[in-house]
């Protein structure tokens, strides 16, 4: 098959995107997800919790229910209409770490759960956590020359 002849064949299966429908719902839904988590530190505030302890309070609160819809079966619904809106808050993690677990429990807890979990989120943490060092190096290394960050 030819490059050319790949290309009709993509182009007479594939649709377009209605990239402005998806983008208006990936913005409504994820801020939901935030307002959702506004409340909850306000909630956790006016219960006398400090702001710190709130917002961990709130990230706690948000994972587990990334989690609990995640294992209902309902945030592969939510995220089919939102997209990016469930990928990007700190519930879109935690379900990319709870659906392997839970697609593959049943290989056992070790080479079901324990190794499957990290399929989706492995990467995003292998290359977050390398790039942040790499950036604390070369800010380290700047300093030494009196450059400071912005």
């Amino acid at each position: 098959m030819t490059n050319q002849e790949y290309d009709k064949l993509v182009q007479k299966h594939s649709h377009d995107s209605p990239i402005v429908k998806d983008c208006t719902k990936a913005f409504l839904i994820g801020g939901l997800i935030c307002a959702i988590g506004q409340g909850f530190m306000n909630i956790y505030q006016n219960l006398g919790i400090n702001k710190e302890d709130a917002g961990t309070l709130v990230s706690v609160t948000l994972i587990f229910l990334g989690i609990l819809l995640t294992f209902l079966g309902l945030y592969d619904d939510i995220a089919k209409h939102a997209g990016a809106g469930t990928l990007v808050p700190i519930t879109g993690f935690a379900n990319s770490i709870a659906a392997p677990a839970i697609e593959f429990k049943s290989e056992g807890l070790i080479l079901g759960l324990g190794v499957k979990m990290f399929v989706i989120a492995g990467p995003v943490l292998v290359y977050g956590i390398s790039s942040s060092i790499i950036c604390g190096i070369i800010l380290e290394i700047l300093s030494y020359f009196g450059i400071k960050p912005l």
